[in-house]
């Protein structure tokens, strides 16, 4: 099992950063690709980054180039630094970790970012 916990959620204004963490705990060993999503009310759970173990990445279209998603293998974290923020990343951010040899999913509890003047 893993346990995902996220931090760095707030309130920002437009045009501010946020830096969102997701420790992991538990069977780490087993983690490979790592996934940033978020939810907006009456939206679905959309992709925001993705990280895999060799460090590759990828976004999704409305946060490439203001959004980086870094991992650190040794302190078993992943980060996601948010920048140029606008209203419509308001939202609430879920890490995920998918098991290097199982597939599967583990999600952490969320956290709040809120992007208002």
């Amino acid at each position: 099992q893993v346990q995902l916990v996220e931090s760095g959620g707030g309130l920002v204004q437009p045009g501010g950063s946020l830096r969102l963490s997701c420790a992991a705990s538990g069977s780490i060993f087993s983690i490979g690709t790592m996934v940033w999503y978020r939810q907006a009310p009456g939206n679905q759970r959309e992709l925001v980054a993705i990280i895999t173990t060799s460090g590759s990445t990828n976004y999704g279209d409305s946060v490439k180039g203001r959004f980086t998603i870094s991992r650190d293998n040794a302190k078993n974290t992943v980060s996601l630094q948010m920048n140029s923020l606008k209203p419509e990343d308001t939202a609430i951010y879920y890490c995920k970790a998918v098991g290097i040899i199982s597939g599967a999913a583990y999600w952490g509890q969320g956290t709040q970012v809120t992007v208002s003047s």
